[in-house]
């Protein structure tokens, strides 16, 4: 189930693949995702778009909190951005389960580089329909 959900995820997410991000590993409750900062990822201050850094989070929690084979939908996420980012930078997101019910999964997501260094910190919140996933 998890690779098909990663093969589906990598052809069919067009918003993630336009701004070439890639799914590097996925398990129950936990997903890494990445993508290297290109010159269409910058703001008009030269720096990566929050924007950008937002939705690697959000590619990295909605796999994660799809990874148990039930639909989930985000109903709140959060951001806080910590650290800048360039060009040429390789931006690494990973998710991690904090919770998970019946009806509500709850997971943190950071945002680093290459070295370790914290860009960003997303927290979300999705609600658990019960439809099965569906590949």
């Amino acid at each position: 189930m998890l690779q098909k959900l990663k093969n589906y995820l990598e052809e069919f997410d067009r918003f993630a693949k336009k701004n070439e991000m890639q799914i590097d590993e996925v398990a129950e409750g936990y997903a890494k995702t990445s993508m290297v900062v290109k010159d269409f990822h910058l703001n008009g201050a030269n720096v990566v778009h929050g924007g950008a850094i937002f939705t690697l989070a959000d590619f990295a929690f909605a796999i994660a909190s799809n990874s148990h084979g039930r639909i989930a939908l985000s109903i709140n996420s959060s951001i806080s951005f910590i650290s800048s980012a360039k060009e040429g930078e390789k931006l690494i997101a990973i998710a991690k389960e904090v919770d998970l019910s019946h009806k509500l999964g709850t997971y943190n997501v950071e945002v680093k580089n290459e070295s370790g260094k914290i860009i960003a910190s997303f927290l979300g919140t999705v609600y658990r329909k019960s439809d099965e996933i569906k590949l």
